[in-house]
């Protein structure tokens, strides 16, 4: 029995040197970033794809830089 609890010890304290070890923590985050401009880039070329959207668009930004320019 008592060895059987010692090999247990050495397992638990294994397993919190691994919980603690952060080697791949920026690779994740790294992988979450561009995860998230993928999903960024298929919402906008998805949003230009039919036309009215980016024609919408483009027409509140010229109404903006004409109130800002002064209709010019």
């Amino acid at each position: 029995m008592k060895w059987l609890n010692g090999m247990f010890a050495k397992a638990m304290n294994r397993g919190k040197e691994l919980a603690q070890e952060e080697t791949g923590s920026q690779t994740l985050e790294w992988i979450g970033i561009a995860a998230v401009i993928v999903i960024l880039v298929g919402v906008v070329s998805t949003a230009f794809a039919d036309g009215d959207f980016g024609d919408t668009l483009v027409g509140a930004f010229n109404d903006m830089i004409s109130t800002i320019t002064g209709g010019e």
